[in-house]
């Protein structure tokens, strides 16, 4: 089994901030790929009667990206989820937008990319992705 690495909240939020102040919201785009490798990864070995939905979700609670997540019609609905900063100007939950593109991807068996509409980090009471029109 593959090792895995703590990183908190905090550290999370300030690489974030760093990569913003060097490359500004170009990172957002390499943010969303990193999601989409990592959930790769997290998916990796699923069996064919396995749901993605489901082994994608417990992956994600399970490695502390978010603290609850309903998969709806439309997309996704997060709460607690580890790259919301209070106080942002912006959505910031970029690289769990592109785990959860790639979970949904997965169970649709075509390509997926989500849109954050709604982020804890500008004041929501949870993080909102819902399915871009051109996807």
């Amino acid at each position: 089994m593959a090792r895995l690495v703590r990183i908190s909240q905090g550290e999370l939020d300030s690489v974030r901030r760093l990569y913003e102040s060097v490359m500004s919201y170009a990172c957002h785009g390499l943010f969303f790929r990193e999601g989409m490798t990592l959930a790769e990864e997290m998916l990796k070995g699923i069996g064919a009667d396995e749901d993605p939905l489901i082994v994608g979700k417990s992956a994600i609670l399970d490695r502390g990206w978010a603290e609850e997540i309903s998969f709806t019609e439309a997309g996704a609905r997060v709460s607690g989820s580890v790259e919301a900063s209070a106080g942002a100007s912006m959505e910031t939950c970029h690289r769990l937008r592109g785990i959860l593109s790639k979970v949904l991807e997965a169970k649709a068996k075509h390509r997926v990319r989500l849109a954050e509409v709604e982020c804890a980090s500008t004041g929501a009471r949870e993080c909102v992705f819902e399915r871009e029109e051109t996807a």
